[in-house]
């Protein structure tokens, strides 16, 4: 059987799972890029053990993107930055989705179980103001 530690992380993966194959291929502009985030979040946020998740969606990236007249591209991992945070039976796991040599990685940054972080290389996980903090 799993340790409460493995059955976060599982949990971590389904919900990276279900927030990028949802939502790939979402037609997506700079003036949507809002509404997107937030229907992201709440989505993912109404899964069992899902505490908080960030999405941004980098207005800058999606009108480089742009390539023709009707003013939007289809969302895609290389657009956006995710953080989670999943709370399951006293076990915090801390993720996030951000691109990596041309490529959207999906990866654990921090597993607290009892109050023993064991992170996982990467930057500060919870800067001020994030709500995976």
């Amino acid at each position: 059987m799993a340790t409460d530690a493995q059955q976060a992380c599982f949990e971590a993966g389904i919900k990276f799972g279900s927030l990028y194959h949802q939502f790939a291929g979402t037609p997506v502009s700079p003036e949507s890029a809002r509404s997107i985030e937030a229907a992201m979040a709440a989505a993912i946020e109404n899964q069992p053990y899902c505490e908080a998740v960030d999405v941004t969606v980098h207005d800058d990236r999606v009108a480089d993107a742009v390539d023709h007249e009707n003013g939007y591209t289809e969302l895609t991992g290389s657009l956006m930055d995710v953080r989670m945070r999943i709370e399951y039976e006293g076990v915090t796991v801390r993720t996030r989705m951000a691109m990596t040599e041309g490529y959207p990685l999906m990866e654990l940054v921090e597993v607290v179980d009892d109050g023993e972080p064991s992170r996982s290389g990467g930057a500060d996980p919870s800067p001020d103001g994030d709500p995976n903090a």
